[in-house]
């Protein structure tokens, strides 16, 4: 399985985010936490953001977004530049639907469960998604502590996802450090959002490859990974 290290802007100086982006050069992808002060208590970043962000780096963009009524918004990040785009599905009215039309524009179509909600609700509609986030803190604020109480949920969607043969990326979201990464990846994760563990490092860079050579050694030793 392939480890994947995402860096996320929310913890950047959003003053010198194209500089930002370069910073964290040999990240899979550069994570974008769009927020909207209704579904989450924070207000970050939007449409043209992504668009500028685009075209200021090479790294594909990866976007969360963490707001009301993403049925009618998410389609036009994709359209904006972003490669992933993620809805949460305690606020899209339909899920199928637009995990299928963000396919249909291009992008990767991802969908979020904040702690609180279960998995298994959703084991029918995983053969519709590319990635699946599970939360591992409460959306809407960078720099909280990790929720251990999330490794057996992502060992349980692990799980289903290996019973369906799915080709899913399971993705984890809050806390993420060198002090958690391991934990995450041995319990199923293969893609990981770092926020203040890289950019509040002095070598953004370096700790993403720090990141990944922990995840990957942990990854090598999970019994979940043997045989793929």
């Amino acid at each position: 399985m392939t480890v994947q290290i995402n860096p996320s802007i929310l913890s950047a100086d959003f003053a010198r985010l194209a500089d930002e982006a370069q910073a964290v050069k040999g990240a899979d992808w550069l994570h974008v936490d769009v927020m909207d002060n209704h579904f989450v208590p924070n207000l970050t970043l939007g449409v043209p953001v992504v668009e500028s962000l685009s075209r200021a780096t090479s790294t594909p963009l990866d976007c969360h977004l963490m707001i009301e009524d993403p049925d009618r918004w998410a389609p036009q990040y994709v359209e904006a530049g972003a490669g992933s785009v993620t809805f949460h599905a305690e606020a899209a009215a339909a899920p199928v639907r637009l995990a299928r039309e963000i396919r249909a524009k291009g992008a990767r179509a991802s969908m979020a469960l904040k702690p609180a909600t279960p998995i298994e609700p959703y084991e029918d509609l995983l053969p519709e998604l590319d990635m699946l986030l599970i939360m591992t803190v409460e959306p809407g604020f960078g720099g909280q502590k990790f929720l251990d109480i999330m490794l057996p949920k992502i060992r349980r969607t692990r799980e289903l996802i290996s019973r369906h043969g799915l080709e899913l990326w399971l993705q984890v979201d809050g806390g993420v450090s060198a002090e958690t990464i391991e934990r995450c990846a041995e319990a199923g994760a293969d893609v990981f959002v770092a926020g203040s563990a890289v950019y509040g490092t002095d070598d953004p860079a370096a700790a993403v490859r720090s990141l990944r050579e922990l995840a990957e050694t942990a990854t090598s030793a999970a019994p979940w990974a043997c045989g793929h």
